[in-house]
């Protein structure tokens, strides 16, 4: 999975973003040892301080844990993960529904295209 670091917003929360999409989707699954913050900044290109930042929001939220002699490891919640996967997908839905509307399409229209869209995606995978 690639990094994107792009100038929209800090790069630390780009990185938090990044990190729990790769938690919630099991990149890192729950209970898994977290690589070292120098290892995770020399692949996301980052300085090791930036992602340190980063893991440490992910510590604030719960998401990770650090064991003093071990490392920091994902947290073993199964059920708050899922919330926190729910929570972003909930965000994701309602900016797309938002940019949906910006452009003119009702929310009929909207769920019909989506529809439209997830037959010709099921096709594609089926060939």
């Amino acid at each position: 999975m690639q990094w994107m670091i792009n100038g929209d917003r800090p790069i630390y929360q780009q990185l938090t973003g990044q990190l729990t999409e790769r938690i919630v989707s099991g990149v890192f699954p729950a209970g898994a040892k977290m690589p070292s913050v120098r290892d995770l900044a020399a692949e996301a290109g980052v300085n090791p301080n930036t992602m340190q930042r980063a893991l440490a929001d992910l510590e604030r939220e719960g998401l990770l844990y650090t064991q003093r002699t071990s490392g920091r490891f994902v947290t073993e919640d199964k059920g708050m993960i899922e919330k926190v996967r729910q929570q972003l997908a909930m965000g994701r839905i309602a900016d797309f529904l938002s940019s949906m509307r910006l452009i003119g399409f009702s929310e009929d229209e909207t769920m019909e295209l989506l529809r439209k869209a997830s037959r010709q995606e099921g096709e594609t995978h089926e060939h």
